[in-house]
């Protein structure tokens, strides 16, 4: 069952404003992400994907990504609209996240973009920043959405929206 939206203010912006199929595009605002007291990626030349009940996921730039950092696995998945994504390990120093990265080298025409770009899963960040402001993961281990300030729900990955 679908939930009840909650009507954004002025300054905020509704998932359940956002389209389905998803919508790529440029963003100008600053991304920051930190990983074991590491700056691994600043960006002000990021995309958004915005889709319906999702909180924004943000591709990232590979020239403002430490790439040393990263290695790719045999990790891959197949997403109907953008297409086939390949996954990333997070390694700095003794720290390390399997899977926690992703990227469309051939996505599909709509989103061709964010060809390897590189998205990150928030939740196993230390932190990870969109104009300053501390993001929240989306809820759910299968989605990498970014919630902030700006975007109101609800949000698809709590128990029970699969079905959304």
């Amino acid at each position: 069952m679908k939930p009840d939206r909650i009507s954004p203010n002025l300054d905020q912006e509704s998932v359940w404003d956002y389209p389905r199929p998803p919508r790529c595009e440029p963003t100008p605002k600053h991304l920051k992400i930190i990983f074991n007291q590491q700056i691994i990626a600043d960006s002000h030349q990021a995309y958004r994907v915005l889709e319906t009940s999702h909180p924004p996921v943000y591709y990232i730039p590979p020239n403002d990504i430490k790439m040393e950092y990263l290695q790719s696995t045999s990790q891959g998945s197949f997403c109907e609209w953008k297409g086939r994504a390949i996954y990333y390990h997070l390694q700095v120093g003794d720290k390390r996240v399997t899977n926690v990265a992703w990227s469309y080298p051939q996505p599909n025409t709509r989103f061709a973009a964010i060809a390897n770009y590189v998205a990150f899963y928030p939740q196993y960040m230390d932190a990870c920043y969109v104009n300053d402001e501390l993001v929240q993961p989306q809820p759910g281990g299968f989605y990498g959405g970014w919630i902030t300030s700006d975007i109101v729900g609800p949000f698809k990955g709590e128990p029970g929206t699969w079905g959304w």
